[in-house]
């Protein structure tokens, strides 16, 4: 594993996919009250994107850390862990 570059080592991660998203965003609060948007720049795994002007998020690569939920300031994101049994499983510790 060593060499490996960090993408490379998220590759291998395995992720058991819920189809109930465990992050929801209020794209209200967004629009109104968030001027700098730091979920899309401070999540590791580039979870959120802007589409339309409107906050996308792809749950389905969430590697679980809670740092957006921290960052937003706003309270816009209603983040929790997944169901259990689903969810990212780590396979490089």
């Amino acid at each position: 594993m060593n060499g490996l570059s960090v993408p490379e080592k998220l590759s291998i991660n395995k992720y058991e996919l819920d189809e109930s998203p465990h992050i929801k965003v209020d794209q209200e609060i967004c629009r109104k009250r968030c001027q700098n948007r730091v979920c899309l720049f401070i999540c590791p795994a580039k979870v959120y994107n802007e589409q339309n002007g409107e906050l996308a998020v792809d749950h389905a690569g969430c590697l679980e850390c809670g740092t957006c939920l921290v960052a937003c300031t706003q309270k816009a994101i209603d983040w929790q862990y997944p169901a259990g049994g689903f969810g990212i499983v780590y396979r490089n510790g």
